[in-house]
């Protein structure tokens, strides 16, 4: 008799999404970026500026995705997406370009955030580095091993706590802070200095992750309603948060420390703010923080893989799409998941991992912003959630989106066309695929005709 076909749980409610997406885009940026964003626009007003227009700019692109999700709530989120939109090749490069080089890169990224300040907090030597990130991702691989509630409720643990180091350095800089927020200078910052649009590609960085809820589409209860909900309501809240944290930091320190400082801006804000011990305090609530976003992305990016194992388009796809009967969680994905961004911790630094995966993910991203007017017209029909001032907010998504992708090309153009170049392995490999399941399909039917 044969066995029933385990699939993934759809369990997963609006506070568990909500959690999912504030914690997948509340990390590391908030904390390391406010240096660099400052130093390319030369003043805390620009600064400020590029906070909130960096959040602008999400925020299209998530109301452009939420109406898209809406109509497609299946698990896979972009990859799913793609295929809808465009064909079975765009979605699979979609998919082989996030299980490859963004999830990896960003967990890896992550990881190597969350090893230099471990370094640091327990003043260990710099050959920890490596050990400390895989460290990390291993057991929180672990934990996802579990029922998807544990992760989730995991998440909302981890939100809950990265929201005390934002409200402390808020409440600081707000009412403690001696410095003006607004008006001050850079002086001596980097040849950058100035460039408005370096400032917000560096902020999009820290706002990135939440299209990652799209993936869980088909563990979500009523995804209809409740992914729009999430995205939507996420990013609001990410986009507040963000701006009254620099304000906090503008407010509590010149312009020319932060300059001067560096990555090491917030915990030096923390110590200076509230001593030795508060310091330590708050760096731990950076540190959970991150540990709160590695969660999120280990959780969601093996359901990419896991979507496109079930539809047999990557090999040795029978193992790939296996699911824990008892804990209904896709445990060979996650552990390949895990493996590959392993791979680049060893190899790579977290600042070049950061720039790879955002300039990858922003290449798929303006071709599905642009596959909401194609779906308008495939799909005229009543719709369960309407991206709002449509068409300005799908456009305004696209431009930003084509920004990143341009920046990113002048910025470092090796390291863009190698990472394309890795997105196009995956075409021969797509082919090789579907033409060793077509010769098994034809052996199959010459079995059962004998």
């Amino acid at each position: 008799m044969k066995q029933p076909e385990v699939e993934l749980k759809r369990s997963l409610g609006l506070w568990s999404a909500l959690a999912l997406v504030v914690g997948t885009v509340i990390g590391s940026g908030i904390f390391f970026k406010q240096a660099s964003v400052l130093d390319s626009a030369g003043s805390s007003t620009t600064a400020l500026l590029a906070w909130v227009v960096g959040g602008l700019i999400t925020l299209t692109a998530g109301l452009t995705i939420a109406e898209i999700g809406a109509q497609l709530p299946y698990t896979g989120g972009l990859y799913v997406y793609m295929e809808k939109i465009y064909g079975r090749i765009w979605g699979f490069l979609s998919g082989w370009m996030q299980i490859i080089v963004y999830g990896p890169a960003i967990i890896a990224s992550l990881a190597g955030y969350l090893a230099v300040l471990l370094v640091s907090f327990f003043g260990l030597s710099n050959a920890w580095h490596v050990s400390l990130a895989l460290a990390a991702m291993i057991l929180i691989g672990g934990l996802n091993m579990f029922e998807n509630r544990y992760g989730a409720a995991f998440a909302i643990i981890t939100t809950c706590c990265k929201l005390l180091p934002v409200a402390a350095i808020i409440i600081f800089g707000l009412f403690y802070g001696h410095q003006g927020a607004l008006g001050q200078t850079v002086a001596g910052a980097h040849a950058s200095a100035g460039n408005f649009g370096v400032a917000v590609l560096a902020t999009l960085f820290a706002y990135d992750g939440w299209i990652l809820i799209a993936n869980l589409g088909g563990e979500i209860k009523n995804p209809q309603k409740i992914l729009p909900k999430a995205i939507v309501m996420g990013l609001l809240f990410v986009l507040v948060v963000y701006s009254v944290v620099s304000f906090g930091v503008f407010k509590g320190l010149p312009a020319a420390l932060i300059h001067k400082l560096g990555d090491n801006t917030t915990p030096y804000l923390a110590t200076q703010a509230f001593g030795t011990i508060g310091g330590r305090l708050l760096n731990i609530g950076v540190i959970i923080s991150i540990i709160g976003c590695m969660n999120g992305k280990i959780m969601t990016f093996p359901r990419i893989m896991y979507a496109m194992a079930k539809r047999n388009d990557l090999p040795f796809s029978k193992k790939l799409s296996y699911v824990n009967p008892k804990t209904h969680e896709p445990m060979v994905a996650t552990v390949v998941i895990i493996a590959i961004a392993s791979l680049m911790v060893g190899f790579f630094n977290a600042d070049y991992l950061s720039d790879l995966c955002i300039f990858t993910v922003y290449c798929f991203y303006v071709a599905a912003f642009i596959g909401v007017f194609l779906l308008r017209k495939r799909m005229p029909g009543p719709r369960p959630f309407s991206t709002p001032l449509f068409p300005l907010t799908p456009i305004i998504a696209i431009v930003g989106a084509l920004f990143v992708i341009i920046s990113e090309l002048f910025s470092d153009p090796v390291g863009a066309c190698a990472s394309l170049g890795i997105v196009a392995i995956g075409l021969p490999i797509f082919y090789v695929v579907k033409k060793h399941a077509a010769a098994e399909d034809m052996d199959a039917l010459n079995q059962s005709v004998k």
